[in-house]
């Protein structure tokens, strides 16, 4: 009989709490984006110096942009809260975070690393081979806009990667690794040439071990077609070499499975289970793991699942919770969890950090993990 919410949730905790104090002999390299994250609020109507409305949807905010069509607008932007930000910087900071030794490799900032970073360079290994890009994070109650200047990010790339860390020390450090995260395609215009740079060049020579390959794609919707195909047809070459987990939010999910051809599906979020198994199935490899708001699913060659997370209606933090969510199943499937208990890691992470503004560590997420809240609405 299949365990219920809460029993995976109390085996969940008990692993975690069980993992805590040998995590640092996990090891994971991650990159390779980095962003400074500017958190803002879009002014809906001002009453006085320190008091305002946001706009709270983005449908709100869209229909003021659309009825401007034509004539002039203005927008105010109020700055929240400035942050290291990046799918990586993010993913790595929750690792460190949880306990596991994590080497970070990219665009932090060069050749001085950016004082957002300071604070993740003190808890996990920082090599930094570019400078940092920049965020507007809008944020709304139903989701956010992320506004980018990534011009600086056409630095990384492989020769830079060789010049500023070195062949050998690449070798090293993935050697080492149980986790390697290589995300943000989409920012990353030479992103495909590094993973079959690394796959060729560097995979050869590490130890055959288990090994896990993360990616996040990060929203591909701007990349053509055949950019997408070219990079899921490098992904597919690793599966063998090291298990392969493909990350995807909902929208990007559906942007997957529209490029290989597979038919969309009448509600796409009632159905993250099935479309992970068919992505899985597809491109052959280790796991496809779907990520919205309210649940998660995953599948992988031999079982699939679905879990309900901690949703919560009005989060303290948006940006950055798919991030914890990759940091949390990533870890889960290292440690050997089930998938079941990888889906409850992850939007336990994401959850807590949506509540709190703050990663946890491993204790205070099996704490919360054990008592895991119902969603919300």
């Amino acid at each position: 009989m299949p365990l219920t919410r809460e029993q995976i949730a109390v085996s969940t905790g008990k692993k975690l709490a069980a993992a805590a104090g040998s995590l640092a002999h996990t090891k994971a390299v991650i990159g390779l984006d980095g962003f400074v994250d500017e958190i803002i609020a879009v002014v809906d109507k001002r009453h006085s110096f320190d008091q305002f409305d946001p706009s709270k949807t983005i449908g709100q905010f869209g229909q003021k942009i659309v009825a401007a069509a034509g004539q002039s607008s203005n927008y105010e932007l109020v700055v929240k809260q400035t942050k290291l930000g990046g799918n990586g910087p993010i993913m790595a900071n929750a690792l460190a975070s949880l306990g596991i030794s994590v080497t970070y490799v990219g665009g932090l900032g060069y050749p001085v690393l950016h004082p957002v970073f300071q604070e993740m360079a003190g808890r996990a290994k920082v090599i930094s081979i570019a400078d940092a890009g920049h965020t507007n994070a809008l944020e709304f109650e139903d989701g956010k806009l992320m506004l980018g200047t990534i011009t600086v990010l056409n630095d990384v790339n492989w020769p830079n990667l060789i010049e500023r860390v070195g062949r050998a020390e690449i070798q090293k450090m993935v050697d080492e690794a149980s986790l390697v995260g290589f995300v943000n395609w989409t920012m990353l215009p030479y992103m495909s040439d590094i993973w079959e740079k690394l796959r060729t060049e560097i995979l050869p020579g590490v130890s055959k071990r288990k090994r896990t390959f993360f990616v996040d794609l990060a929203d591909p919707e701007k990349r053509t077609h055949h950019d997408i195909e070219d990079a899921l047809k490098i992904l597919a070459k690793y599966q063998g070499t090291v298990d392969v987990i493909l990350g995807l939010n909902l929208k990007e999910s559906s942007e997957i499975a529209q490029v290989l051809g597979m038919p969309a599906p009448k509600d796409a979020e009632a159905s993250i289970e099935e479309t992970a198994k068919a992505i899985r199935q597809k491109l052959n490899i280790n796991c496809c793991v779907i990520h919205p708001r309210a649940a998660a699913a995953a599948a992988t060659a031999t079982a699939s699942a679905k879990f309900a997370g901690p949703f919560v209606k009005q989060p303290r933090i948006s940006t950055g919770a798919g991030d914890h969510f990759n940091a949390g199943f990533a870890m889960g499937q290292v440690l050997g969890f089930t998938l079941e208990e990888s889906l409850c890691t992850g939007v336990a992470t994401s959850g807590y950090y949506v509540r709190t503004g703050i990663s946890p560590t491993a204790m205070q997420l099996a704490e919360f993990v054990e008592k895991l809240p119902p969603p919300q609405g």
